[in-house]
């Protein structure tokens, strides 16, 4: 199959692939329900060597870089107690995390995760975190722009290959929360 953006040689349906995937990636494509067909959620073969996003771009295709969304994970802290969350932004724009997450946490202070906390708890390589398989009870905050984009190209959970995803099926994650103002 064709791949509906980028230069890829071939795109594969996430779900006759999932030995591509991470385990919780994969799990998730499993148990698909959202209004947009599990069918319709594309793997691409990508090589790590690109990874930097000028040459991931320069290699894959120069429209990728308005169409690409980085998914990175955020730690609100209140008291003693800290939560964990994903932002789902386009990769030309930064999370605002001391203004908006911090708002929609309740947290007094936010920041990114560690490393070891993003991989650890999400079970995903670091540089290729997806919003598809995050745990449950992480709320997922989403830009407006990355929902409005007919495909959307994500991490698939390894640093090796890429999704491909209509936006709007961002919206339909679990405790996904569209908000305004997250990447600016």
């Amino acid at each position: 199959m064709r791949a509906p953006i980028g230069d890829f040689d071939t795109a594969t349906p996430a779900p006759d692939c999932l030995d591509e995937l991470t385990a919780p990636v994969a799990n998730a494509v499993r148990a698909w329900s959202g209004a947009v067909p599990a069918d319709q959620i594309l793997y691409v073969e990508t090589d790590p060597q690109w990874a930097d996003t000028a040459v991931f771009v320069e290699r894959y295709g120069r429209e990728l870089l308005d169409r690409s969304a980085n998914c990175v994970v955020v730690a609100g802290r209140r008291g003693g107690e800290t939560t964990l969350a994903a932002c789902l932004v386009l990769s030309t724009t930064r999370v605002d995390v001391n203004g908006v997450v911090r708002r929609q946490l309740g947290s007094r202070k936010a920041s990114f995760a560690s490393m070891d906390t993003a991989t650890g708890e999400t079970g995903m390589e670091y540089g290729g975190i997806t919003p598809i398989g995050l745990p449950r009870d992480w709320a997922l905050l989403v830009d407006p722009a990355v929902v409005d984009l007919p495909w959307v190209l994500v991490g698939s959970g390894r640093r090796r290959g890429k999704l491909l995803v209509p936006g709007k099926a961002f919206a339909q994650l679990p405790n996904a929360v569209v908000l305004d103002g997250l990447g600016a």
